[in-house]
């Protein structure tokens, strides 16, 4: 009895880690396109600096994994909780690293003056916010509708992109002096997709977690893979 009662204290513990990294890296999103939309270097180069800490929770959680899975040998429900723990973190890491491309972007462009207004990126950004704080709750309370609710906000942000890439890629034929800051708009839209992507893939795991079985839920996963 006691032996379970060290493992189930030391399950929740991983928990609560990977929800605080996941916190962090959200923040350092955020911190990220303020940086980008009010041109401030300083809050950029933060935003760089915290790189390392969030590598630093990915191998301090990862570790913690192993561990368990050595010395408990958890049965099949548990396990499901720390492989969902261990490729949650990995997607969480990468939503960190476009974080600080995001920034370093901001400081390229902090002495330019934008020929245009960044309404669709920070749309995007919006978006993206919300799909990792409602994945957080859905691993916290194990909520399969919230789940595909995420799931299904990934087309709202490829729906972005979308309309985003045609609008640049217009702005640049007409006028090629706008070729370099659509340029980096554009890889900043292209980040922000990708952070939904590995959003999905962490509430799909969270599906996975929860039920068994893991699925492609989001609509343009699904298109994707049927490809």
């Amino acid at each position: 009895m006691e032996v379970r009662r060290s493992f189930e204290i030391q399950l929740q513990n991983l928990q609560e880690n990977l929800i605080e990294m996941g916190h962090f890296v959200r923040r350092m999103l955020q911190k990220a396109m303020q940086a980008l939309v009010e041109q401030d270097t300083a809050l950029a180069e933060e935003v760089i600096a915290d790189d390392d800490v969030a590598d630093a929770m990915d191998i301090n959680i990862e570790t913690k994994c192993m561990r368990l899975i050595a010395l408990q040998q958890p049965m099949a429900k548990d396990l499901r909780v720390v492989g969902t723990v261990i490729k949650a973190i990995a997607d969480i890491e990468r939503i960190g690293d476009y974080s600080v491309d995001i920034a370093k972007i901001a400081i390229r462009l902090s002495e330019e003056k934008y020929f245009k207004p960044l309404e669709i990126i920070s749309k995007m950004a919006a978006t993206v916010d919300t799909m990792i704080d409602e994945t957080l709750k859905a691993f916290l309370e194990r909520d399969l509708p919230l789940v595909q609710k995420v799931c299904n906000e990934d087309d709202e942000v490829d729906h972005l992109y979308k309309n985003l890439f045609d609008e640049l890629l217009d702005y640049m034929r007409k006028d090629p002096e706008l070729v370099y800051q659509s340029t980096y708009f554009l890889f900043v839209a292209r980040y922000l997709e990708r952070c939904a992507d590995h959003i999905v893939n962490v509430a799909e795991r969270v599906h996975y977690m929860v039920t068994g079985q893991l699925l492609q839920l989001a609509p343009s996963h699904r298109s994707t893979s049927e490809e």
